[in-house]
């Protein structure tokens, strides 16, 4: 497969275009998604529920570090099989169905329209309007394999893999300007590709019982090792090594 030269203009008409449309089209798109986000309001038995786990996590974890009699009267509190948290405190373990809620459809409404939509018209009049150019090349060599994905509008059997069309180059360009899009509007962005699909979709709930008998059971089997044990010794040798010797008796 023969090399050629493209023609210079390619670069200012075709190239440079595509990643300033792209990259204006991302910004719009984050401040029209400023404009439509509605802040949630925080459910406050969601609120005391996760915290309550994450306390009970970290029991689990640092719980060597507090007394033996702290340690099992925390234990306790979550798992007292008559006044403990995680038996007390009943939860309805059906969770509810995103369909059904009319503020998460209205999210995935707006997800469409600001991301997904986008996307596709400016795809479609970007490959209508610069459809059939070899806009540039990858450094380095690959298989034919690559050929569908890198050369979208362009059909030529004897074109080497490494060439990008105009259509795969907008494509390249859509998925990576995130770093761009991160220093221009900050990290958390609208504009990132990278949640495109993940803000589309509804987030799954969690299911509190599972949750509570999942943490119920590794606290039930967590035992308390006392982890400070010599502590004392270990401060007084540290201090007696930056001290530059062991400290000296004054009865001797």
């Amino acid at each position: 497969m023969a090399d050629f030269l493209l023609d210079p203009d390619i670069r200012l008409w075709v190239i440079v275009p595509i990643v300033i449309i792209t990259l204006l089209v991302g910004i719009t798109r984050h401040y029209v998604v400023v404009l439509l986000h509605r802040e949630k309001k925080a459910n406050l038995t969601q609120v005391k529920d996760s915290q309550a786990l994450l306390r009970s996590q970290r029991l689990r974890s640092y719980g060597g570090f507090l007394p033996q009699q702290g340690f099992l009267m925390r234990k306790q509190f979550f798992n007292d099989e008559e006044k403990g948290y995680f038996k007390v405190e009943k939860r309805d373990s059906a969770a509810p169905n995103p369909m059904s809620d009319p503020t998460m459809m209205l999210d995935m409404v707006k997800g469409n329209l600001t991301n997904i939509i986008p996307m596709m018209v400016i795809g479609g009049w970007i490959n209508w309007t610069f459809s059939g150019f070899v806009a540039t090349k990858v450094p380095f060599p690959l298989t034919t394999r690559f050929k569908a994905m890198l050369q979208r509008g362009v059909h030529l059997t004897t074109l080497d893999a490494s060439w990008v069309s105009s259509a795969s180059w907008y494509f390249l360009t859509f998925f990576g300007l995130g770093n761009v899009f991160g220093l221009v509007l900050g990290d958390s962005n609208a504009a990132d590709q990278s949640r495109l699909m993940m803000g589309a979709m509804p987030e799954a709930a969690q299911d509190p019982a599972k949750a509570f008998k999942r943490e119920w059971e590794a606290l039930q089997i967590c035992h308390h090792e006392w982890k400070l044990d010599g502590i004392e010794e270990d401060i007084i040798r540290s201090s007696s090594k930056l001290g530059g010797g062991q400290p000296k008796d004054k009865n001797v």
